[in-house]
C-alpha cells in the first residue's frame, strides 16, 4: 500500500511540473479548465525555480506560496467536505470551519516535501473531453521523467468565481478517498472533536519536522 506522504509528495510535484508553452497569465472566471491548470502552474514553477528556500522545503515560504498562488484556484471546503463523507453533515458550522483549516495546513504541509524533487519532468496533456455546459471535468496529464510516466488526474467545478480544484489522483488514487477511511476511524474512535485534535497534532509534529534536503 502506497504511504499518505509518498502519494500527496506525487500529487504537489505533479501540479507543480505541469509545464506548456503558455505565458504566465491571471486566469479568471471565464479560463477554461485545462488552461487554468496551465497557467497557475507556470506562474508556480517560475516561482520554484527562482527561490532555493522553496525547492529545500521551507514551510512559511512553501504557505506563502501556495496561499498567494494555488489557493485561489482550489475549494478546501468541498476537499473536506468529501474526505469526511456523511460525517460532514454531523459537524457543527464552527468545526467545519476549523477542519477545512487544519486540512488545508496538512495538505500544505505534506506537499512542501515534493517541492525539492522538481527536476527535468514534463507533462503531456490528454484532450479535455467535456461538453460547454458541462459543471465537472476531469484535467488528464501524465507527468514524464524518470522512471515510468505517471498519470496525474485534476478535477474541477465550476464556481460563480471560476473553475476551482477540489481533488486529485495520481496512479489511480485519489485524493479524497485516500484520506475518507482515516478521517472515517478517527470519528468512529473519538468523535468530530477528535479528528479535529487528530489534525491539529499531525500539523504541530509537521511544523517541527526538518525540511528535506
Amino acid at each position: 500500500m502506497k504511504s499518505f506522504k509518498k502519494i500527496y509528495s506525487f500529487l504537489l510535484t505533479g501540479l507543480l511540473l505541469v509545464a506548456s508553452t503558455v505565458f504566465a497569465q491571471t486566469p479568471d472566471q471565464s479560463t477554461p479548465p485545462d488552461a487554468l491548470i496551465k497557467m497557475v502552474v507556470t506562474d508556480v514553477m517560475a516561482t520554484v525555480k527562482s527561490d532555493p528556500d522553496i525547492q529545500k522545503g521551507n514551510i512559511p515560504k512553501v504557505v506563502d506560496l501556495v496561499e498567494k498562488k494555488i489557493a485561489p484556484y482550489t475549494d478546501m471546503r468541498r476537499t473536506t467536505e468529501m474526505a469526511m463523507g456523511p460525517n460532514w453533515k454531523k459537524a457543527t458550522p464552527e468545526q467545519q470551519a476549523q477542519l477545512t483549516m487544519e486540512f488545508k495546513n496538512l495538505l500544505i504541509r505534506t506537499y512542501s516535501g515534493a517541492l525539492s524533487q522538481l527536476r527535468d519532468q514534463t507533462v503531456q496533456f490528454k484532450a479535455l473531453r467535456a461538453a460547454p455546459d458541462d459543471k465537472e471535468v476531469v484535467v488528464k496529464t501524465v507527468v514524464l521523467g524518470r522512471g515510468d510516466p505517471v498519470p496525474l488526474d485534476y478535477r474541477l467545478e465550476k464556481t460563480a468565481s471560476g473553475w476551482k480544484v477540489y481533488d486529485m489522483n495520481i496512479m489511480g488514487v485519489w485524493l479524497v478517498e485516500a484520506y475518507r477511511n482515516q478521517f472515517a476511524n478517527q470519528i468512529s474512535q473519538n468523535g468530530i472533536e477528535g479528528l479535529v485534535k487528530f489534525l491539529q497534532d499531525r500539523n504541530k509534529q509537521l511544523a517541527t519536522a526538518k525540511p528535506a534536503n
